[in-house]
């Protein structure tokens, strides 16, 4: 009887050596896959959803004028460089996946969900990590009928710089409004982009390579700055072509 217990016995270990032997040789190819998504993740830039969620709020409660301008969360080369055209901005979580279309600046409409906060979601972009930067970013409201009051010019400029001071941003300061840059891809020859002054005179604008904003390296666009220390008063701004973007220009 001992004998044919010491058998099981033996039995017993030769299977636990076996099915050991079977596991630690599936251990190289699981470490490899955990590593591959590992690096996998590492490669995708992302933010916290409620880190942006607390920037992005803030255009929301601000209670001052702001009906000429606009608010959008923005993806910015680090570098300076013009974006990759397979550019892509999603939001992900535990229940959603949400793709955010991004314009030719990097720019996104930033949802404000309330299910993406309580998930702590992530805003991620299929690109390398490390290049590039996620902020807000404020510009000019542009019109479909390309008639810019210079006076509206004016005050939607004012109502940037008193938001952004408000905000605490550096880059403004102690800077005054000293005009605004509308912005058109590089490919465009004209905008047919006016001055008419009081006068009825017509002065036109010449397009220059510049970047969008002036806070960016990107000279990947067509530019045209007016600054109303060199116009009258009263006036409009006309332009055949509908900016890319806006911006207000402090100095």
């Amino acid at each position: 009887m001992i004998i044919k217990y010491a058998s099981i016995f033996v039995m017993m270990q030769f299977a636990a050596m076996q099915v050991f032997a079977q596991s630690n040789s599936a251990l190289p190819g699981m470490k490899q896959a955990a590593v591959q998504a590992s690096e996998s993740q590492a490669d995708t830039e992302w933010i916290s959803y409620r880190n942006a969620y607390r920037l992005m709020i803030q255009f929301e409660k601000y209670g001052k004028a702001k009906h000429l301008i606009q608010s959008h969360f923005q993806v910015a080369s680090k570098a300076g460089n013009a974006l990759p055209d397979n550019l892509q901005l999603n939001l992900v979580g535990k229940t959603m996946r949400l793709n955010l279309p991004l314009d030719v600046l990097g720019r996104a409409s930033f949802p404000l969900l309330k299910s993406a906060y309580d998930e702590n979601a992530e805003l991620t972009i299929n690109q390398v990590a490390g290049q590039y930067i996620f902020q807000s970013r404020i510009s000019i409201q542009t019109r479909a009928d390309g008639v810019y009051e210079l006076a509206d010019l004016r005050q939607a400029c004012e109502q940037a710089q008193t938001y952004l001071k408000s905000t605490g941003d550096i880059k403004v300061g102690n800077k005054a409004c000293v005009g605004v840059r509308f912005s058109y891809p590089k490919n465009l020859s004209q905008a047919g982009l006016k001055f008419r002054g009081a006068d009825a005179q017509m002065h036109v604008l010449s397009l220059l390579d510049n970047s969008a904003f002036p806070d960016e390296a990107n000279k990947a666009y067509k530019t045209a700055t007016l600054r109303f220390a060199d116009v009258q008063e009263k006036g409009q701004l006309l332009t055949q072509q509908t900016p890319i973007a806006i911006a207000p220009l402090f100095e």
